[in-house]
């Protein structure tokens, strides 16, 4: 799956431009790819929260940590549904679900393809986040309709045994690739603040961009840190660095939705401001992305009227023939370009 030919030190000197230079050149590649003042806006709902056999350093919802988190089931269908009617009407055009498993069982199967169904009846794209998915697993869920897997890599592969060891990244990648197989689409990404250093960030998003095609949505997150879990007094991850990271993945992921994902409600207007002229044109709507919080969104729905942003009415589908025009227009004498699309 690592075929890029966009290498290490590429990205490196990226991270090394002073910071305007970099906001700008990734503001450039932004509005040749995608509409400009425009984000897409998504609603995330936790239906099985809780009891998760993973120890991800990050995540409450582990069963191996005591973070006061309060367990529940699967949701009934209907429930999910009246969920995501409230999600259409506040202009969310994508609903997202997500279950606390490893990899959900084969008796989880039907409900969840009910799910997918019923979702998709009411006008709305669906992802799902269900952990690893076996080829047959993923092939049902294409079936029933599903739009978008979310599997994120979370990190590079040379730190992510210091965060995960109950999956491999290899695991990850293969699930990845069972959805590709599947014909959806992957919504895939990572989280930043876990202790990680720069070169880690830049070996993540290399195995973002080696991925072919691209993800069509990759969520960037910044860590949430939760009491209980081992990752809960880790120093704070720096602002700038982040908007950097946004600013880069624009850069190599020209083509893709690139995700303002958890921990925004710690941003200020200002900081998700230059995370979305960095090249950011997707949010989670709600109060809360699975278990941890989220702007309301009145705050969001403020905040773009003081940006002149809109929200799409529809996810733009990547068309990599139009791709492949604009990066011939783009200057290859320019070092901080390159093809991208490679």
């Amino acid at each position: 799956m690592e075929n890029s030919t966009i290498n290490y030190n590429e990205v490196k000197k990226l991270f090394e431009l002073p910071f305007m230079d970099l906001i700008y050149k990734a503001h450039s590649v932004h509005r040749q790819f995608q509409e400009k003042n425009k984000i897409q806006v998504s609603t995330l709902l936790s239906i099985k929260t809780g009891k998760c056999p993973e120890d991800c350093k990050y995540c409450p919802q582990s069963a191996r940590y005591n973070t006061g988190l309060k367990n529940e089931d699967l949701m009934q269908v209907k429930d999910v549904i009246a969920t995501a009617k409230l999600a259409k009407e506040a202009g969310s055009t994508r609903f997202c679900m997500g279950a606390a498993w490893k990899n959900p069982k084969e008796r989880d199967l039907p409900m969840l393809e009910k799910m997918i169904k019923e979702v998709k009846s009411l006008g709305l794209e669906t992802c799902m986040t269900l952990g690893m998915l076996t080829q047959s697993q993923a092939d049902r869920l294409n079936k029933a309709g599903l739009d978008y897997y979310n599997h994120n890599l979370d990190t590079s592969k040379d730190f992510y045994d210091q965060i995960i060891t109950t999956r491999t990244y290899e695991d990850r990648l293969n699930t990845l690739q069972f959805v590709r197989n599947s014909g959806m689409k992957i919504c895939s990404g990572g989280i930043l603040g876990l202790g990680e250093q720069q070169k880690d960030r830049i070996n993540l998003l290399l195995q973002l961009a080696s991925l072919k095609p691209h993800p069509e949505s990759v969520p960037i997150n910044m860590l949430v840190k939760v009491k209980g879990t081992p990752l809960a007094d880790i120093e704070d991850f720096d602002d700038f660095e982040f908007i950097k990271t946004i600013a880069v993945a624009r850069i190599l992921l020209p083509n893709s939705a690139i995700r303002l994902s958890a921990g925004r409600s710690t941003m200020n207007e200002q900081m998700q401001a230059l995370c979305f002229m960095a090249g950011a044109n997707s949010i989670f709507y709600g109060c809360k992305l699975l278990t941890t919080p989220n702007p309301k969104e009145q705050s969001d729905q403020l905040l773009f009227k003081k940006l002149g942003i809109n929200q799409v009415e529809k996810s733009q589908i990547p068309d990599e023939v139009n791709e492949e025009q604009i990066m011939k227009r783009i200057n290859k004498e320019d070092p901080l370009f390159y093809d991208a699309s490679i």
